[in-house]
């Protein structure tokens, strides 16, 4: 019965695709990528070389995933690299990624389809990240004994897995050959429902952030606007967190300016941030492309900058004091909290939390801020902002721990060398 709910959902879901992508663009590109995708592949891969399957579902999942692609291409020159995956952005974004030898959309699942891909591809190991199951997928693999393992997992008790209900969930978990996982309550988890092919690696994030805080890039036209002004960074935000932060510009004294990066950079919500805070902003792009940026002088001007650009966001968070991020207004709740952690930033973000372990761990260790409305938002900020010693010890402590994180990708590889896994 379970399986017979999963093919219907599976049906439902190509439909809703189909009738969303009529008004949904990035419905349409789900579809238009696919498109006799299964043949692409064919005629892209060669014959008789060793191939590593790595599946992300969008693009956070990709950045769990990349220090260890780095590190397998490191280990295996001669090992080819696919790269699936599942969301448009996700592939949009990292289609030319230089450590993947091949970049694919993934195929919705089911049981001819996942089939043919699989053979296709017939990868010596599989790496699904974080929470990507796919029933047929899944299923496919064990049949060619083919490895596969998750890496970064992290799992919830009130996910399906763990309920009465959940047993095509729990088949799939038993299919996996090993499980790389975030934290020991994910493990216990596990281990209550018979699977102990399990270990704690930890979070690959932190290897990420970590690397990209030592390479981060300059911005001299950040650098200059700024001068000796104080710098709040709200990165990835949405309407309702816009909305937040134009309710609490009052709490920010005159030498702190504010830098926004919304996550979605089309015209519509560019427009929607312009008619939000009206003059107390400037865009990016428009100084950068004008021979008079008066607007960013460190004596005058703006006091809001809004990055309107895709890239920079990772790299800006060193020029911060405390950080906002956005998505804990969203359904699918906040986005990468690690990338301001690892500079030592002081983060507020919305209610929807509690399914990322690093930022329940960020909280729990207070170095994170939940808010649920502008005035919780107004308190935060004028604790941080008037008490910087405080703030600073924070920043040193959080640095610290972050540090003590790194290693997760290395934990990883001499797992699955010593497991066989890897040749």
């Amino acid at each position: 019965m379970q399986l017979l709910l999963y093919n219907l959902f599976l049906v439902l879901y190509k439909v809703a695709i189909r009738l969303s992508s009529l008004v949904n663009d990035k419905a349409k590109r789900w579809l238009a990528g696919r498109k006799d995708i299964l043949q692409t592949i064919k005629t892209t891969l060669p014959h008789d070389v060793e191939r590593i399957w790595v599946h992300c579902a969008s693009v956070g999942e990709f950045e769990q995933a990349r220090p260890l692609i780095e590190r397998l291409k490191a280990e295996n020159a001669t090992a080819k690299i696919i790269l699936t995956f599942f969301s448009p952005s996700g592939y949009e974004l990292r289609k030319d990624y230089e450590y993947a030898d091949y970049v694919f959309y993934l195929p919705l699942d089911g049981r001819k389809r996942s089939a043919r891909f699989i053979k296709m591809i017939n990868p010596s190991l599989a790496i699904f990240v974080k929470y990507e199951f796919w029933y047929y997928y899944i299923c496919n693999l064990e049949r060619s004994n083919i490895p596969l393992v998750l890496i970064s997992g992290t799992f919830r008790e009130e996910q399906p897995f763990f309920k009465w209900y959940g047993g095509l969930f729990r088949d799939m978990l038993h299919k996996f050959s090993f499980f790389f996982l975030q934290d020991e309550a994910s493990k216990k988890l596990l281990n209550d429902i018979g699977i102990n092919n399990t270990i704690v690696t930890g979070d690959t994030r932190y290897d990420r952030v970590w690397e990209i805080a030592q390479q981060a890039k300059r911005f001299p036209l950040i650098e200059s606007w700024k001068g000796g002004s104080k710098l709040l960074i709200a990165g990835s935000t949405w309407p309702d967190d816009e909305r937040l932060l134009k309710e609490c510009l009052s709490v920010l004294p005159e030498d702190w300016k504010i830098v926004i990066a919304p996550h979605e950079i089309d015209a519509k919500h560019l427009k929607e941030i312009e008619h939000l805070f009206g003059s107390d902003a400037a865009f990016y792009s428009r100084i950068t492309n004008s021979d008079t940026p008066k607007d960013i002088s460190p004596d005058g001007g703006c006091r809001l900058l809004v990055i309107d650009n895709i890239g920079m966001l990772s790299s800006l968070f060193r020029y911060g004091d405390i950080a906002y991020i956005g998505g804990g207004f969203q359904k699918g709740g906040i986005h990468n909290t690690l990338e301001p952690a690892v500079f030592g930033l002081p983060i507020l973000f919305g209610l929807t939390y509690e399914k990322f372990v690093e930022a329940r761990e960020l909280v729990k260790r207070g170095f994170a801020f939940p808010v649920g409305n502008a005035e919780e938002c107004r308190n935060i900020l004028h604790q941080l902002i008037s008490n910087e010693k405080e703030r600073m010890a924070k920043s040193d402590a959080l640095k610290h721990f972050v540090q003590f994180q790194v290693g997760a990708t290395q934990n990883i590889i001499h797992s699955l060398v010593s497991n066989s896994y890897l040749k």
